[in-house]
């Protein structure tokens, strides 16, 4: 897909599956290189909320699964978490969670999780605090 495509465009360009409940996706959310999108079926239990991320990422938007939903005790993938999961880590406001989402849509993916402390807002401290909670 191009750079700055949307979950809607990836869905549309695949197509959806008779039944697939694109309401429990997050169609507007801009797309991650790299990550898979899952559609759900109606009812279906995804790990880590339902806003329309992929396969080892849950499905939400952007979210990380159990290898990285903060509420499954694994580290939180700065390239794929939704601010809402970035919200969980320890000094992360909806301001600083969406700075970072900020980055990454400028800058790309996060090469490694020091790339962090580019991210404005995050001094020593918060990054000390959160780089054993993070992976990328």
């Amino acid at each position: 897909m191009p750079a700055g495509s949307r979950v809607s465009d990836a869905v549309a360009k695949a197509g959806a599956r008779k039944g697939a409940d694109l309401a429990a996706i997050n169609l507007a959310r801009p797309l991650v290189d790299g990550e898979q999108i899952h559609v759900p079926k109606p009812g279906e239990v995804v790990p880590g909320g339902a806003s329309g991320a992929g396969s080892g990422s849950g499905a939400a938007g952007g979210g990380t699964g159990a290898a990285g939903t903060p509420g499954a005790g694994g580290p939180v993938n700065l390239n794929s978490a939704t601010a809402a999961q970035l919200e969980e880590l320890p000094g992360v406001g909806p301001v600083l969670a969406q700075r970072i989402i900020d980055w990454r849509t400028e800058h790309g993916r996060f090469a490694s999780v020091d790339e962090l402390g580019e991210v404005s807002g995050i001094g020593e401290k918060i990054f000390a605090a959160l780089q054993p909670k993070v992976t990328v």
